[in-house]
């Protein structure tokens, strides 16, 4: 019988070198873009989802990327069957081309994105092979969200760290926003941030959405003397829950739905943010797992 060091040889002489498709012309690289959350339950995986999607139907190229670390649900969410995420490409049993999912409205998932953690483990050789598959997915997409876990776990803000723009999701409810300036105030300590981002979801007035976002700035800019910019609010709207019950996002299904709109809204604001500097490295490589 083989022992697990012999089937790991034997994976890695078997790891494929499809290709991501057909050649594409090189460029600077995907915009990122972190959504993160301070608790669970305030509907951050949704958000990415269906930000992912209104920039796909704006004719973007999105790649979604669930970092989650191993609570990810995206794939429930729209209705795929991720079983191979990004663990088995550091394994070698499969290519990143093989786990990358064809999502609803074109875009591109990735399952798993806390298999990049087991990079630190690896060879510089082995760093090398995955950063360059990686760097390839940037170079194919426009942009690339990243549906993380809460903002105070220490690999989550390592995804963070390296995105261009973070949103930070909270609710109305007083210990979401607690939990959101608190996220803040972890991710503002000790490294370089993007430019954060709060987004209220499931507000119930403008009004309130506004008081909520003006209350966390200022708060931010006394204390943690840190710019945050506004990325406006999402209603509460029953076709949400209902979405997340059918598996079909919101953006497929109900488009035209207040917190669809939103979304919508929240998109063109992505899209009119300043670009980031040309000769910044791309994102993985910013990540902080590669020693090469």
């Amino acid at each position: 019988m083989y022992d697990q060091a012999q089937i790991l040889r034997g994976l890695m002489e078997r790891r494929s070198d499809v290709p991501l498709g057909p050649s594409a012309p090189r460029r600077s690289g995907a915009r990122t873009i972190a959504v993160t959350s301070g608790k669970g339950g305030v509907g951050k995986s949704n958000i990415a989802l269906n930000l992912a999607i209104a920039l796909q139907q704006m004719h973007k190229s999105v790649c979604l990327l669930d970092a989650n670390l191993g609570l990810g649900n995206i794939d429930l969410l729209c209705g795929l069957n991720g079983y191979w995420n990004l663990s088995h490409v550091i394994s070698g049993a499969r290519s990143l081309a093989e786990i990358m999912l064809d999502g609803p409205a074109g875009i591109h998932v990735i399952p798993g994105a806390s298999g990049l953690l087991d990079l630190a483990d690896s060879s510089p050789t082995d760093q090398r092979e995955i950063l360059a598959h990686l760097e390839e997915l940037e170079q194919r997409h426009d942009y690339l969200i990243l549906d993380t876990g809460t903002g105070i776990h220490q690999t989550v803000r390592q995804f963070v760290a390296a995105a261009e723009t973070v949103l930070v999701v909270t609710t109305p409810e007083p210990t979401a926003i607690a939990d959101a300036y608190a996220t803040l105030k972890t991710l503002a300590t000790g490294q370089e941030l993007g430019q954060p981002h709060i987004l209220v979801n499931q507000a119930d007035s403008p009004e309130q959405a506004r008081e909520i976002i003006a209350r966390v700035q200022q708060t931010a800019r006394t204390f943690l003397h840190v710019t945050v910019a506004s990325a406006g609010f999402i209603p509460r709207d029953l076709a949400v829950p209902q979405a997340v019950v059918d598996r079909v996002p919101l953006l497929v299904q109900n488009v035209r739905s207040p917190a669809g709109r939103a979304i919508e809204q929240l998109a063109r604001r992505v899209i009119n943010l300043t670009p980031p500097p040309a000769d910044r490295a791309p994102f993985f490589a910013r990540f902080g797992l590669f020693r090469l």
